[in-house]
């Protein structure tokens, strides 16, 4: 052992003994995040409103930590919440079991569950931690309408993913110009 051992074990700490000390002024002023975290989930709709959620239950198979509960239920011609045959009648996510492993967003066949930036999601009460299909589903936009309503964008479940994505993006160029698209692809 030599005799400058000892002193050598304190060079990290007399290393950062004299430099800034960075102070985060957390509640006030928000942190950013990668665009790519993982935070709260969020169930996404079609472009007139319906869930993407077929009641699958795949993310729920693929959660390694059991943190997903997913009920499926069957559309009628009376209430109709998707386009396909099912809907998630009961879906419900435990962040007190939820890893954030995004596995569940990997496993979903529809893009219908994906994960947003939001990363507040501690509170005191245990129950207020299980969040339900109604805290989970994404905010109507303008154009859209509260489902249960028949389908408006095709005749089949079909129509959703081949003209779905192409009605998303004529409203996106809606919101940035002044005219105005209805639901149905026509200029007002």
């Amino acid at each position: 052992m030599g005799l400058f051992d000892g002193v050598a074990g304190f060079g990290v700490t007399f290393s950062t003994m004299f430099r800034k000390v960075v102070t985060e002024d957390y509640p006030r002023v928000k942190k950013v995040t990668a665009p790519r975290y993982h935070g709260r989930h969020q169930l996404n709709r079609h472009p007139d409103g319906l869930e993407k959620c077929v009641g699958c239950e795949l993310c729920a198979w693929a959660c390694p930590a059991d943190a997903i509960y997913v009920e499926g239920g069957d559309n009628t011609d009376e209430e109709r919440y998707s386009p396909g045959e099912r809907y998630g009648a009961i879906y419900q996510i435990n962040y007190l079991r939820c890893i954030g492993c995004g596995l569940c967003i990997e496993a979903c066949p529809t893009r219908s569950l994906t994960m947003t930036n939001e990363y507040e999601l501690a509170d005191d009460d245990r129950q207020d931690l299980i969040y339900d299909k109604e805290r989970l589903l994404a905010p109507l936009l303008p154009g859209m309408e509260q489902p249960p309503h028949p389908m408006r964008l095709g005749e089949d479940e079909q129509d959703y993913y081949v003209q779905g994505p192409e009605m998303a993006r004529r409203r996106d160029v809606h919101d940035s110009t002044s005219d105005e698209i209805d639901i149905s692809g026509a200029a007002r």
